[in-house]
């Protein structure tokens, strides 16, 4: 399997390389709600992060709902991020699971408070080390046409060559 994925949204069974399936999709969008409600990535605080303290973040699933705009959040709300970036992927909320949770279900019922924004430099920061740390992980082994491969080769010397 070669891996694919967006940094700031990648699931830590894709970075474990254990297979990707619908999972991770949900932990994405679990991010993208964690995003949209902290107005900042979950697995990067600063710039000063290091590329170890990313991945070790998202592959344990470490992350905190509480101070800036999570004081203003509702329970429900912090009840689905968490479940949607469970770091077990059997325990993750499933797509129908997400459709059905109170927070979405009831949303025509959510206050309409507007979300304080946190300083762009230091989000930028946060999403700048998080591509960082990703880019520093083990790279991907290029692979070359199998024709090139010395096997391939030594077989096409032993091939019968046919003449009229």
């Amino acid at each position: 399997m070669t891996p694919c994925y967006t940094a700031n949204f990648v699931a830590p069974e894709v970075l474990k390389r254990q297979g990707y399936d619908e999972g991770c999709d949900i932990w994405s969008l679990g991010v993208l709600l964690y995003t949209m409600l902290a107005g900042f990535t979950p697995f990067a605080n600063g710039p000063e992060d290091t590329p170890d303290d990313i991945l070790s973040r998202i592959g344990s699933g470490r992350f905190t709902l509480k101070g800036g705009n999570w004081d203003t959040i509702s329970d429900s709300a912090k009840e689905l991020v968490s479940k949607m970036l469970h770091v077990d992927p059997h325990q993750r909320l499933t797509a129908m699971q997400v459709l059905k949770h109170p927070w979405i279900v009831h949303r025509d019922k959510l206050p309409n408070s507007q979300l304080q924004h946190q300083d762009p430099k230091l989000v930028k920061g946060a999403m700048a080390a998080t591509y960082s740390a990703l880019k520093s992980s083990v790279p991907t082994p290029h692979l070359k046409p199998i024709e090139s491969s010395i096997l391939a080769q030594r077989r096409v010397k032993k091939l019968p060559s046919t003449s009229l």
